[in-house]
């Protein structure tokens, strides 16, 4: 199966990939987020990141490091409602924080954007462990929040 791809949208994705490659390299870590634009769940939030050139800074999808947090369309009531208060507890933080760093820039394996995510100088990921809202988790499979 060949997939076609314009020449200008080729073009534009080469240029995102050099770009962000380029960013993702620790030379250039930490980079700070300057808006929270929503918050999914309890790993997943989107941002802006005005240090970035705007095709790749703007409204995106980062996902925590190193934790797994409860799905909000999970498979059982108790999951749901772990998501929720993941979900409020991370908002809450992201919100009230002066400044959010994202250390350890990689691409997951969905091609989203992974980091560590420090806020005010905190681990977020211990703050969510500390909370009992997530699991470590090292990309591989996922436990369950039901039992």
């Amino acid at each position: 199966m060949v997939i076609y791809f314009g020449k200008c949208s080729l073009m534009l994705l080469l240029a995102f990939l050099m770009v962000f490659n380029s960013y993702a390299n620790p030379q250039y870590n930490p980079l700070i987020v300057s808006k929270v634009i929503s918050v999914y769940d309890g790993d997943t939030f989107r941002v802006n990141i005005d240090s970035l050139p705007p095709i790749i800074g703007q409204n995106i999808a980062i996902r925590v490091n190193g934790i797994d947090t409860p799905e909000i369309r999970g498979k059982c009531k108790k999951e749901k409602e772990l998501a929720i208060n993941a979900r409020d507890f991370v908002r809450n933080l992201l919100l009230k924080a002066k400044v959010i760093k994202l250390t350890n820039i990689a691409r997951g394996k969905y091609f989203r954007i992974v980091a560590n995510v420090l806020i005010d100088g905190d681990s977020l990921e211990k703050q969510v462990l500390n909370k009992k809202l997530a699991y470590v988790y090292d990309g591989g499979k996922k436990l369950g929040w039901c039992n």
